[in-house]
């Protein structure tokens, strides 16, 4: 009896040891839990505004107008279809990835920066959720917005941005004044007996500056994404990612989601309103639904070894065909320090296709023939009227990227130029040949303008030898 009696003492004691330390654990949870919810973001506010940002990007660039414009208009532009592709299931399948491959990028900042400080569960296994949507559609939660719902979202997140860039830019001038103040205090040496009274009140004066900065600061962290939860925001985030790739597959063909104000048929890609529905194995988007979906779009967006793309050559190619327009335009003004210069910037392949092309141009004498020039000058004109505007697409697009390394408060893209409208898909030996072309042309015309103008000198030289 006594040795029951003394295991029965045994177990009670292990039982409510084991009841202590999994009600600490709960409690240990619960605060955890309860510290996520109050944590606020802080710092992070603008880094949330520049993914805001580019979600607001994204999802103005699926609207009923955007989607036309790129079906009837962008794909069309004859510099595309000369030198990138004629094939709109390619070009529209270029659109597809380079807009899903963004939304990728986005989601996955918004889940290794944000999610894993949610306190609720869901928010915090985002990324796995987004991932098995793309795949399967799942949307366990019902995360995908209606379109009104979207929009209203959007125009939230658009003062969220708005007042987070004007946080920052409130807060680079508070630090820039303060630095301002520590710098006059330093220089009257500490002492207000050395300090002339001019000095005395513009110490006062910037010190009543700081002070309403202070509080102008202090008022936009409130109203900013700055005092938001991580719950918040990431909730906002995920559901405006889900809803966005829903509008994706949507668009191009892949799935229909149930969006209330739905695409009309006139505006989607695929298909048309005017001509039947191409076969499946037609479409880049089925193509895709085969395997992973991030995967295969992210693989489209690798630049086949005949392009310049491939061979990093894009934005130089882009620059050098701008130095040529701007030759062309005034030939006149183009002195033998800018041909070295633009000789010097061509790469080998150019120089070795240029070198055949003006082969015989020595044996033609001088470039006196007005016809020909004439001609010369029409063919450059409708060479630069196709392939100028891809060289400035491709500038445009590289410095859009480079920006968004030096947006600190995340503001909206400047510009809608899509990958397709660059030279990156760009086939290198046509736009090689067209760039040899361009140079030939100029040449003459160079040329013939000197001559010309070296004959009015004469000329004048003569009539004042007459007088």
């Amino acid at each position: 009896m006594a040795l029951e009696s003394w295991l029965t003492k045994v177990r009670s004691a292990i039982s409510t040891g084991l009841d202590s330390v999994r009600s600490t654990m709960n409690a240990t949870d619960a605060i955890a839990i309860i510290a996520r919810k109050k944590a606020t973001v802080g710092i992070l506010a603008f880094e949330i505004a520049s993914l805001m940002s580019k979600l607001l990007h994204l999802w103005r660039s699926l609207s009923d107008a955007q989607i036309a414009r790129v079906r009837h208009e962008t794909i069309a532009l004859q510099g595309i279809r000369k030198i990138v592709s004629d094939d709109d299931s390619f070009l529209l399948g270029l659109a597809c990835a380079e807009l899903t491959d963004t939304l990728r990028l986005v989601a996955n900042s918004a889940s290794t920066t944000l999610s894993k400080r949610c306190a609720d569960p869901c928010l915090r296994e985002f990324h796995q959720m987004f991932k098995e949507f793309s795949e399967s559609g799942h949307d366990p939660h019902r995360w995908v917005m209606s379109w009104k719902e979207m929009e209203s979202k959007a125009k939230k997140m658009d003062r969220y941005v708005s007042s987070t860039a004007a946080l920052y830019k409130e807060m680079d001038e508070l630090s820039e004044a303060e630095h301002g103040l520590r710098k006059l205090l330093q220089c009257g040496g500490g002492c207000n007996k050395n300090i002339p009274a001019s000095k005395i009140a513009a110490i006062a004066e910037l010190q009543q500056k700081i002070f309403w900065q202070r509080q102008e600061v202090k008022y936009l962290k409130q109203t900013s994404l700055w005092s938001c939860s991580f719950d918040a925001i990431v909730s906002l985030l995920a559901r405006s990612s889900f809803t966005v790739l829903a509008r994706i597959k949507q668009v191009f063909g892949f799935e229909f989601y149930p969006l209330p104000r739905s695409l009309s048929i006139s505006a989607t890609v695929y298909p048309s309103s005017d001509t039947p529905p191409p076969p499946p194995a037609a479409s880049p988007s089925k193509k895709r639904q085969r395997c992973r979906f991030f995967e295969s779009n992210s693989a489209v967006l690798v630049p086949p070894p005949e392009t310049l793309g491939a061979a990093a050559l894009a934005l130089h190619y882009a620059n050098l065909i701008i130095v040529i327009e701007k030759m062309i335009r005034s030939p006149w003004a183009v002195g033998p320090t800018a041909r070295d210069d633009l000789y010097s910037m061509l790469p080998g392949s150019v120089r070795g296709i240029l070198r055949r092309r003006l082969r015989g141009v020595g044996e033609w004498g001088a470039a006196s023939d007005a016809g020909l020039a004439a001609e010369w000058r029409a063919a450059l004109a409708r060479i630069s009227e196709w392939l100028g505007p891809v060289a400035h697409n491709t500038v445009r697009w590289q410095g859009e990227r480079s920006f968004e390394g030096r947006r600190s408060a995340g503001a909206a893209p400047r510009n809608g130029v899509l990958l397709l409208q660059t030279l990156f898909f760009a086939n290198r030996e046509k736009v090689e040949a067209a760039i040899a072309e361009l140079l030939v042309g100029l040449n003459y015309v160079w040329r013939f303008e000197r001559e010309m103008a070296a004959r009015a000198a004469l000329m004048h030289m003569d009539s004042q030898d007459d007088k």
